[in-house]
């Protein structure tokens, strides 16, 4: 199958796709500056440039476009220029995975939230867990005797301790 828009204007259509300040990372920020929470957003001197870092908390926020970073439940690969796309998406998870292991040696907590996780119908659910991770990080830290409950709730979180959540 051949793409029906030019080099030229693939090209152009797809450098205009935004690496920082995207609608979901909006929804998350305005999110937590609503509940008092305060962060930076994209943090260069950290692995991965994260796009929230809540340092009184040791957590670090990505949010993820389930194309761009090859979410398993929405994986999509386009029809032209399959190859290509294949090992981009690849490389592009590889990476993840290298900066958020930099990130947990740096004693970070991360956090992925996927795009299609602030979807409406979803959206509560996955800021509220999002909040309670925040909450239950602070209090880990804080050293005050809180246990890590053995129920898991359900979010993005990376599969890394103490976050061992799928």
């Amino acid at each position: 199958m051949t793409d029906v828009l030019t080099p030229q204007q693939r090209h152009r259509c797809m450098s205009r796709i935004r690496a920082k300040d995207t609608k979901p990372e909006l929804i998350v920020r305005r999110w937590l500056w609503r509940k008092g929470y305060r962060f930076r957003k994209n943090v260069k001197r950290l692995p991965g440039t994260p796009d929230i870092v809540l340092r009184k908390y040791s957590i670090v926020i990505f949010i993820h476009g389930c194309f761009w970073h090859g979410h398993e439940e929405h994986l999509h690969i386009p029809k032209s220029n399959t190859e290509f796309w294949r090992n981009k998406i690849e490389r592009n998870k590889q990476r993840d995975e290298r900066q958020k292991e930099r990130l947990h040696q740096m004693g970070w907590n991360v956090l992925t939230v996927w795009e299609c996780q602030l979807k409406p119908s979803v959206r509560s659910r996955t800021l509220a867990t999002i909040e309670y991770y925040i909450n239950h990080s602070y209090l880990l830290k804080q050293g005050n005797g809180y246990e890590t409950p053995d129920q898991q709730t359900s979010i993005a979180a990376e599969p890394q301790s103490p976050y061992d959540v799928t």
